[in-house]
């Protein structure tokens, strides 16, 4: 079975729709969300316009600060200020990665706790590891979310996280353990990390390796959840990984996006995994909408 993240998105944006609008009856104005984007990131800026584009779509207000690359740490700690001290701005997003020059840390820190929509300040963390509502990260809510959806159990399953990131990898374990699945957390240096992979009956790769993830990592019937986006540019890697279809489809446009696990070796052994592009990556936005009406929701007692 494909777990369609589009579908899914689709129908997380139509619930939100009537939320903004009992939001804007109930405070006289629309939820509102701050993008800031420091840089020429191409990749970011495509992210930056998606995320725009949905608010546009859900009626939520939206802005994008936009500073090239010469912006200083103070001078995104200022803008990061007034954001926090404007009624009218529920969400706050920095757009990741910064520029080298500038502490990522210290900008994530600034941003208020109650418009974190990413989910990233050690508060909402704070509240995701006790159990306490607060604002989740968004790729990691998403994948709970599709495996609810497509009725796939959670509680009582053994789940594997491969990763250990802040933002997918840590917070993913600590999402399946609210779900009661027995979780182990597994990344780069753990040892015969394909037989820890094999346990798992919910396997969630987040570790940033195009297609590491082979056969011998899964378990056959197992639920296969690949959170990577990972660009494909030379031949050798393409014929590695893709079929003859695929290949073809590398040769005409040059480069092609890949998730953490071999696609065809998933498709062969799960029974149950998503695509990519179309699995997991369509949801972050859609979690996003959803945390920043939720804050809005909690700012003004709705």
């Amino acid at each position: 079975m494909i777990l369609n993240g589009n579908q899914v998105r689709d129908q997380i944006k139509a619930e939100c729709l009537p939320r903004v609008n009992q939001f804007i009856a109930s405070a006289g104005r629309p939820p509102g969300l701050a993008v800031v984007l420091v840089g020429d990131n191409s990749a970011s800026a495509v992210y930056v316009r998606n995320k725009t584009k949905t608010a546009e779509e859900l009626g939520i207000h939206h802005e994008t600060i936009t500073r090239d690359s010469s912006l200083t740490t103070e001078g995104l700690l200022a803008i990061i200020a007034d954001l926090n001290a404007r009624e009218d701005i529920d969400g706050i997003l920095i757009q990741l990665p910064l520029p080298p020059h500038v502490d990522s840390q210290k900008a994530l820190l600034a941003v208020a706790p109650e418009k974190d929509v990413d989910g990233f300040h050690p508060c909402n963390v704070g509240l995701l590891s006790t159990g306490r509502p607060g604002l989740r990260p968004c790729t990691p809510s998403g994948v709970i979310e599709i495996l609810k959806r497509y009725d796939i159990p959670i509680a009582g399953r053994n789940a594997v996280v491969v990763g250990r990131s802040d933002i997918v990898g840590k917070p993913m374990a600590m999402l399946l353990l609210q779900e009661n699945a027995t979780v182990t957390v597994s990344h780069s240096r753990t040892r015969d990390l394909p037989a820890i992979c094999r346990n798992a009956e919910i396997l969630v790769a987040a570790i940033g390796r195009a297609a590491m993830i082979t056969e011998e990592y899964i378990r056959p019937g197992a639920v296969v959840i690949d959170v990577g986006m990972n660009t494909v540019r030379t031949r050798p890697d393409a014929e590695r990984i893709f079929d003859a279809a695929r290949l073809a489809d590398f040769d005409k446009r040059g480069s092609l996006l890949v998730g953490d696990v071999h696609p065809g070796d998933m498709a062969k052994a799960a029974s149950a995994y998503t695509p990519v592009p179309g699995g997991v990556g369509p949801l972050t936005i859609a979690m996003l909408m959803r945390n920043t009406i939720e804050a809005a929701e909690r700012r003004v007692g709705v």
